[in-house]
């Protein structure tokens, strides 16, 4: 997990990441990562468990890894940014 004021990201085995209320604990945004995506460099890629370190937030934008194949988690190789904007 990671927090930021107001808001605790978490990623979930399902491959879902979610935002949650750090006041109320009700689910801000949520999504999900396990499908395949086109890339910048044109290599595929696709999402999966997040089973691992949280989320990273810097500059504005959320970085997280989407893809865990350990202990029958599902595989994938994807790193996703994520801006407010």
């Amino acid at each position: 997990m990671t927090a930021i004021p107001g808001v605790v990201f978490s990623g979930s085995l399902d491959g879902r990441l979610r935002a949650y209320s750090s006041e109320d604990g009700h689910i801000l945004w949520d999504f999900d990562t396990a499908v395949k995506y086109r890339t910048v460099n044109g290599v595929e890629a696709t999402g999966g468990a997040i089973d691992g370190p949280g989320p990273v937030v810097v500059g504005g934008m959320l970085f997280t890894n989407s893809g865990y194949g350990t202990f029958g988690g599902a595989p994938g190789n994807v790193l996703l940014a994520f801006s407010a904007e």
